[in-house]
């Protein structure tokens, strides 16, 4: 039996190297967005709201993020039959709405980010964007 384990992290600059390059692809869309950043543990590393983003998208991008980090996948996976109870259940910290998506590199869960504020389609590409940065 093993009671430690050995683990990679993001760090503050991973999660900053995200964050830059998912506002700069928001920039080029010309979509202003709120863009949140965890790590593994839920815990916030980096987030934004960009001018003119909708202040109340804040809060989807985290449950987006919250949602990816937790269970390791894109937010999408939530199953649509689920999405509503699953999002009482947990005060609407989890929800099933695009653009989370988790933050993995070389097979481990780093995290997840969420963006939120324009189409799911918009969402999702700005955080693919940011996943790019750092080879994610």
């Amino acid at each position: 039996m093993s009671f430690v384990r050995e683990t990679k992290l993001l760090t503050h600059q991973g999660a900053l190297a995200v964050l830059l390059a998912a506002v700069e692809k928001a920039e080029a869309m010309g979509q202003p967005q709120c863009i949140v950043i965890v790590d593994a543990n839920g815990e916030v590393l980096a987030e934004i709201r960009m001018t003119g983003a909708k202040f109340l998208s804040r809060k989807s991008a985290l449950a987006k993020a919250l949602t990816a980090a937790s269970i390791g996948n894109e937010t999408l996976s939530i199953p649509e039959a689920v999405r509503t109870a699953i999002g009482l259940a947990t005060e609407g910290r989890v929800t099933g709405l695009p653009g989370g998506l988790p933050i993995r590199l070389d097979g481990v869960l780093l995290g997840g980010i969420g963006v939120g504020s324009g189409s799911g389609e918009q969402d999702i590409e700005v955080a693919r964007a940011g996943l790019a940065a750092i080879g994610a």
